[in-house]
């Protein structure tokens, strides 16, 4: 009888351990893998091509993410990931159309906010220079502006990452012309944070500089945005089923497993999630995301229990972190991938193909298929039988909006 009331209590002290471990988390990592498509990456899961990413998942859910809202860009997508907003409220429509997230609306705001900012560190380290990118708002001579886009009329917009000038108002002054362009999506956010380093490009230099500052930072709560640029270039270069993407995505999965390595190194992972999350799938066997909805969360995050929306995983980390979700203000669109959400499906045909918010304003689903939407699977049947033109008159009209 004693032995029992033992195993009882052993049990019961190893559940209040887990409850305990569970509520005070202490740091999360957010690893960014720009451009990943879904059906890829489960592809690649299948033939076990993605160890780090499988071993994550193991500990903690790997989860399916539509895009609703917002264009499947690289402005949108991370702007909607780190805020937890519909374009709507942040102003960052796509790659073509933005302004800067509103002061105090970013994750990492937030957090130097809830805890003050001698108590957290919040750093982002990036690969894209353009599109991840805080620079302020700037005002060049009309002629001068004119002149590019007399430059802009030569570029084959087909081509990936080209023809992406930025647009603004034409003001004057002093009887002189002059076009205002507005501050990039981050430069209100990243005055707030301890670190905002962007332009890194390559994987390797990503994640060494990520670790040198995860080493830096060992001793203080923190919280980390880690942003890898690939596939999104090998996959506007070389196309989505290409071996050059492939290898991105291994190469996205070797650097996340050595910055998983190097929390376990530092004693720090107990205490630590780590989310891998994207910013927009890519066409199917094409060089574009003009409409690429379906991406995908994994983490080590026992709590996360369900598939969700791309506004969801800001409010899924504010949450960890310990934030009264009912108190922020504005409230947020999403919802915390722990709590139960009407699950928001995005069409497999885009719905608005010529408009710039691509996504915005889709429809919801629960369970049962609603007019104009599909699975997945019959999205990439659509595909295969003959849909290929309407998909390339969307990248056409989407080209502006292409990442570089």
């Amino acid at each position: 009888m004693f032995r029992k009331s033992m195993n009882f209590m052993t049990i019961a002290v190893l559940l209040l351990a887990a409850c305990v471990s569970a509520k005070d988390v202490k740091n999360i990592v957010v690893i960014g893998w720009d451009g990943s498509q879904r059906n890829h990456v489960k592809e690649m899961i299948e033939r076990k091509e993605l160890p780090n990413l499988m071993a994550l998942s193991k500990e903690g859910k790997m989860v399916d993410i539509d895009v609703t809202s917002g264009a499947t860009d690289t402005k949108a997508g991370w702007t909607q990931i780190l805020t937890g907003y519909r374009c709507e409220v942040t102003g960052v429509y796509s790659n073509s159309r933005y302004q800067p997230i509103p002061e105090g609306y970013s994750v990492f705001e937030r957090l130097e906010k809830h805890f003050g900012p001698d108590k957290i560190d919040t750093v982002a380290i990036i690969g894209k220079k353009g599109h991840v990118d805080n620079d302020g708002p700037q005002k060049v001579h009309y002629e001068k502006w004119l002149a590019r886009e007399k430059k802009q009329e030569a570029i084959n917009k087909k081509a990936a990452g080209l023809g992406n000038m930025q647009g603004g108002k034409i003001i004057e002054e002093n009887g002189k012309k002059f076009v205002e362009t507005p501050g990039k999506p981050w430069y209100l956010a990243s005055q707030h944070m301890d670190l905002f380093e962007n332009g890194l490009i390559e994987n390797e230099k990503v994640g060494t500089r990520a670790m040198e500052e995860l080493e830096k930072r060992k001793d203080h709560r923190f919280f980390f945005f880690i942003h890898f640029a690939n596939p999104d270039h090998d996959g506007h270069k070389f196309g989505e089923n290409s071996q050059e993407y492939t290898d991105a995505l291994k190469s996205d999965d070797e650097w996340t497993g050595k910055i998983v390595a190097k929390i376990k190194e530092l004693g720090l992972y107990k205490d630590t999630l780590v989310y891998i999350v994207v910013d927009h799938g890519f066409n199917e066997g094409e060089k574009g995301h003009s409409y690429a909805p379906y991406v995908f969360m994994a983490t080590n995050d026992s709590r996360v229990n369900r598939d969700g929306d791309r506004m969801d995983i800001a409010p899924t980390i504010l949450k960890r972190f310990g934030l009264d979700l009912s108190k922020v203000e504005p409230k947020l669109d999403g919802t915390p991938l722990d709590e139960p959400a009407e699950r928001k499906i995005a069409p497999a045909e885009n719905p608005n193909p010529n408009s710039n918010k691509n996504a915005a304003g889709l429809g919801k689903a629960t369970g049962k298929k609603k007019s104009g939407q599909t699975t997945e699977k019959n999205a990439a049947e659509s595909k295969k039988n003959g849909r290929r033109k309407s998909r390339e008159k969307q990248q056409e009209a989407a080209a502006a909006n292409t990442d570089v």
